[in-house]
C-alpha cells in the first residue's frame, strides 16, 4: 500500500469501533424498509485510492455524468485507509452518514445495520458475469443467506523484486524457500535486505495469511466455526519467516505501516516485497530507470501450494438508514457495469469482482504502455488468491481476528524471540478460540 498514515488497531479498539454492530449481532434484527429518496444527493464515502488517477475519473468523470443521468447529485467524500472503520462505527452509532460506504475490507460485523445485497448480486451477475469466488465467500453469509455487502473490485497482491540484483545470486523468488536463500546471498554480497512486514498492519496481514496457505495452515476450517490455526503447518511457517527476518531482514519491519514497504522498495534500499502494484507504479513515475530492473512474480510457493491474499477487497454497503438506498443500489450496479473505464483508471489496479465487467482483461494487461510484459502475469492471479477466512467465509469472527492482528503479533512474537513458534500458534489459538466463541454463541 501507499499511505503514510499509521494506525495500529487493538483489540480494545476494535471492539470499540464496532460496537454498535456488534450489539446488533447478539439481539434481534432491526429491518429499516427501503423507502423513497428522502434527498435529491447521493452520498458516498470511501478511500482516498492509492493511484491518483482513478480518484480523478471517479469525482470528476464517472459521478458528475451518473447523477446527470439519474436526477442526483452525487457526492463523494474520501477517508483515509486508516479511518475508514471508525468512520463507519461513527455513522452507525449516529444512525446516519453516506448512503453507500465503501470499505476495504469485508465487514460481516455489520450485516445487521445494513442492507441486503442479494438483489444488486443477482442483477449484475445477469448483467456481467460471475462474481468471483473469493469476492462470494468474503461477503455472503451462509447462515443467513445474505449478502451484507457487494464487491466491485480486488486487489491481485504479487511479489516485487529486483530482477538484477536476483539474477546476480542467480535466483529468483519463486518459492519461499528461495525467497530464504536468495534475501540472504543478496544481504551477504550487497547488504540489502529483504521487505517482508511483521507489524500490526494490512500488508503485513495479507502478506502472512499467503505464506500460512502456502504451508497448508488455514486459521478456521471450511465451516468457518472451528479455530485450526495450531497446526504443524503453522509453526513450519512461523519458523521459516523467523529465518528469513534474522538472515536478512531488519527491526524496521515490526513498525512498518501500510506504506512502508512501498518506499523501502521505490527507494531502491530493498529487493523483494509482497504488495499491490502501487508499488511498480510509483516507481514508473518516480524512479523509471529504476522500473526497468525492477519485476512481479507470481506469489511464492510453499511445501502445499501457491497461494496469495487479496490485497484488498472492495466492497460497498447501504445503511438501513440511508437517504437513499434504491439509488445508491443502483449506482453500484452501473458502476460495475462501466469497469472497462474503472480497470483503465486504475491503472489496472483495481480487478474486476464480476467475470465480465472487463472485457478482454489480459489484452488489457499485456498492451501495458510502460512494461507489458510484468503486468501479464497478473491475469492469473484470480487462481492463487484467496480472502481472510479461507476455506470458510469472513465471518464476524474472522474481522474481529483480522482488524486485532492475531496473525501479525503470532508472527512478530518468535522473530523476536518472545516465545517459541510452538508456543506462540498456542497463543494465536487460544485468542482465536476466545474471540469465535463470542461471535458464535
Amino acid at each position: 500500500m501507499a499511505d503514510s498514515r499509521t494506525s495500529h488497531l487493538t483489540r480494545r479498539t476494535f471492539l470499540k469501533g464496532t460496537g454498535v454492530a456488534t450489539a446488533a449481532a447478539v439481539s434481534p434484527t432491526v429491518i429499516v424498509r427501503a423507502a423513497r429518496a428522502k434527498s435529491d444527493t447521493l452520498k458516498i464515502g470511501q478511500w482516498t485510492h492509492f493511484v491518483p488517477a482513478f480518484d480523478e475519473w471517479f469525482d470528476k468523470k464517472y459521478c458528475p455524468e451518473w447523477g446527470a443521468k439519474n436526477g442526483v447529485k452525487v457526492v463523494v467524500d474520501h477517508i483515509s485507509v486508516n479511518d475508514l472503520r471508525a468512520r463507519a462505527a461513527a455513522e452507525v452509532s449516529a444512525k446516519k452518514g453516506h448512503d453507500l460506504f465503501g470499505f476495504l475490507d469485508p465487514p460481516p460485523a455489520y450485516e445487521n445495520v445494513v442492507l441486503p445485497m442479494n438483489d444488486v448480486v443477482t442483477e449484475c451477475e445477469k448483467k456481467y458475469g460471475k462474481l468471483a469466488g473469493l469476492a462470494q465467500h468474503a461477503t455472503f453469509n451462509p447462515k443467513t443467506k445474505k449478502y451484507f455487502a457487494v464487491s466491485d473490485n480486488w486487489v491481485p497482491d504479487p511479489l516485487h523484486y529486483r530482477k538484477d540484483v536476483w539474477g546476480e545470486v542467480g535466483m529468483k523468488p519463486d518459492t519461499w524457500e528461495h525467497v530464504r536463500e536468495g534475501s540472504r546471498k543478496i544481504k551477504e554480497k550487497t547488504g540489502m535486505p529483504a521487505g517482508f512486514g511483521i507489524s500490526q498492519e494490512l500488508d503485513t496481514n495479507m502478506m502472512l495469511r499467503a505464506l500460512l496457505w502456502s504451508y497448508g495452515a488455514q486459521e478456521q476450517d471450511e465451516s468457518s466455526t472451528k479455530v485450526m490455526i495450531n497446526s504443524k503447518a503453522t509453526v513450519e511457517a512461523i519458523k521459516l519467516m523467523t529465518a528469513i527476518y534474522k538472515e536478512s531482514m531488519t527491526a524496521e519491519v515490526f513498525t512498518w505501516d501500510p506504506s512502508s514497504n512501498n518506499r523501502f522498495f521505490v527507494s531502491g534500499k530493498g529487493h523483494v516485497i509482497q504488495n499491490a502494484i502501487s508499488a511498480i507504479r510509483t516507481m514508473e513515475k518516480q524512479n523509471p530507470e529504476a522500473a526497468k530492473k525492477a519485476g512481479l512474480a507470481l506469489p511464492a510457493a510453499g511445501p502445499a501450494k501457491r497461494m496469495a491474499s487479496e490485497h484488498l477487497l472492495h466492497c460497498y454497503v447501504v445503511w438501513q438508514f440511508a437517504e437513499n438506498p434504491e439509488t445508491a443500489k443502483k449506482f453500484v450496479v452501473d458502476l460495475i457495469g462501466s469497469y472497462n473505464d474503472a480497470f483503465l483508471a486504475s491503472e489496472f489496479y483495481n480487478f474486476p469482482s464480476f467475470s465480465k465487467s472487463v472485457s478482454d482483461l489480459k489484452g488489457k494487461l499485456a498492451a501495458d504502455k510502460v512494461n507489458p510484459e510484468e503486468y501479464a502475469i497478473l491475469g492469473d492471479f484470480e487462481k492463487y488468491s484467496a480472502y481472510p477466512g479461507y476455506p470458510g467465509h469472513t465471518t464476524a469472527a474472522m474481522d474481529e481476528v483480522f482488524n486485532t492482528f492475531v496473525v501479525p503479533d503470532m508472527f512478530a512474537r518468535v522473530a523476536k524471540g518472545e516465545q517459541s513458534a510452538e508456543d506462540s500458534a498456542k497463543q494465536a489459538e487460544a485468542d482465536m478460540k476466545r474471540i469465535f466463541a463470542k461471535w458464535n454463541k
